[in-house]
């Protein structure tokens, strides 16, 4: 118990069950506390470019081939395209089969659509962007706009061309690649002593959903809410579970190894919240930071399996309240709309509303102003979203990593059977099976 009580993963459990419990007996105090969350986030997203940057350049120019860079963007995105349309397909097919809005009999004149202002201007934007307004959002105006902006793909459009010409200036480049490198160590420094303040963000961040929604809202939220965390447990686990296990791997013995990370993502219903942490464990199981620093990234941004189950599925639940008949024509043009909307929903305020928006906008059978049905229940669905994405990201970076040699199984097996420890963004040595030390 003492270890327990010593380890990330105890004190995150601890501060999950004490912001239930004062939200549940101090609702008002468990509402205050929600900075503690919103601020544990932002100074995680304060030191994501710089960690982006650093590992995506020193990737690339540990690869030392420019075939290869390209060779692991290529598959990555082939494989996100796939994979996302399982994930709406299958968001699609539940909603189909099992018609959580049947019988709500919804009237759309009677929905008061005032709280859908912001939503719905945002989402015209969204939905007004070709592809080639897509890729000129993804130039920034200045090197110095893709770090203070925020946007990971920005970043990493620059951590790539920049990676690059290192490459190819050859050995003029080895002081610049040495400050990079030292600066790598010291942002990961700094995250160390930020994801000690994870408790602190989870006590914040759960009091506040408790407090405000209460302890009923955690567990009866509707048959929507249940059919897509199902739906999302069946992705995981069969899904992305038969993918991993393909490459030697187990989905449990990943989700175990990722635990801490998990429920951080739990409570602050946010993956950007340990994007760092997850980078720096997929390195330690193995696998090359070449790949790790381009598929992650690239992934935050294209390969949102969970957000694209709730997109299709959202869509269909809004037309059977509604008693808005869909021919199949309309579940094809949501299913087309929704694989490219869905692609745009990183760093989009509000996003899984303002992306469901921007794709009901483009099927004029569905009414908008279903939104309101689901915008009360969109930070609980959140959570699901948010771990299903990032599980999604890491299985997508093995299989990847794997697809290219770049993954030690050996270790990666090792490291998932809990015979390495990684604590706190540090590699520790224990025993391995035959009883001798292993050193990192």
């Amino acid at each position: 118990m003492k270890r327990f009580y010593k380890s990330l993963f105890g004190q995150v459990v601890i501060a999950l069950i004490a912001g239930i419990v004062i939200g549940m007996l101090y609702p008002q105090f468990g509402q205050s506390l929600k900075p503690l969350g919103d601020g544990f986030i932002k100074l995680i997203k304060m030191i994501i470019p710089m960690i982006v940057f650093c590992v995506v350049v020193q990737g690339i120019c540990g690869a030392s081939d420019l075939k290869k860079v390209g060779s692991v963007g290529i598959k990555a995105i082939i494989y996100f395209e796939v994979v996302t349309t399982i994930a709406l397909l299958l968001g699609l097919v539940l909603a189909f089969v099992f018609q959580p809005g049947a019988g709500m009999n919804i009237d759309p004149s009677t929905l008061d659509a005032s709280s859908l202002g912001s939503y719905v201007e945002t989402a015209s934007k969204v939905k007004g962007t070709g592809f080639a307004e897509f890729f000129m959002k993804l130039i920034p105006a200045t090197v110095v706009s893709a770090f203070t902006s925020g946007d990971v793909l920005q970043v990493l459009l620059f951590s790539v061309i920049f990676g690059c010409a290192l490459l190819l200036i050859g050995d003029k480049a080895a002081p610049a690649l040495a400050v990079i490198t030292s600066l790598s160590e010291a942002f990961f420094k700094c995250m160390s002593f930020i994801i000690r303040l994870a408790p602190l963000g989870v006590f914040g961040a759960i009091a506040f959903t408790v407090g405000k929604y209460g302890i009923g809202s955690l567990k009866q939220l509707g048959m929507l809410v249940v059919l897509f965390y199902a739906a999302v447990i069946f992705f995981v686990l069969v899904v992305l579970g038969g993918i991993l296990r393909s490459s030697g791997l187990s989905i449990f013995k990943l989700i175990r190894y990722l635990r801490e990370e998990l429920i951080v993502v739990l409570a602050t219903a946010s993956s950007d919240s340990v994007l760092p942490q997850i980078m720096r464990k997929l390195e330690f199981m193995g696998i090359k930071k070449s790949t790790v620093g381009l598929v992650i990234p690239t992934g935050y941004s294209f390969n949102l399996d969970a957000f694209s189950i709730y997109l299709t599925m959202a869509a269909v639940f809004i037309a059977q309240a509604t008693n808005t008949h869909l021919a199949m024509s309309d579940l094809l043009l949501i299913l087309a709309v929704a694989l490219i909307t869905s692609k745009g929903a990183h760093g989009v305020p509000g996003s899984a509303i303002v992306i469901l928006a921007a794709t009901l906008t483009t099927i004029p059978a569905i009414p908008v102003v279903g939104l309101v049905l689901v915008l009360s229940i969109d930070w609980f669905v959140g959570i699901a979203r948010a771990l299903g994405n990032l599980l999604g990201n890491c299985v997508a970076t093995v299989v990847i990593a794997s697809w290219e040699k770049d993954i030690d199984k050996v270790r990666a097996r090792a490291v998932l059977n809990g015979e390495f420890d990684f604590a706190g963004g540090k590699q520790h040595a224990t025993a391995n099976p035959t009883g001798t030390a292993t050193a990192d």
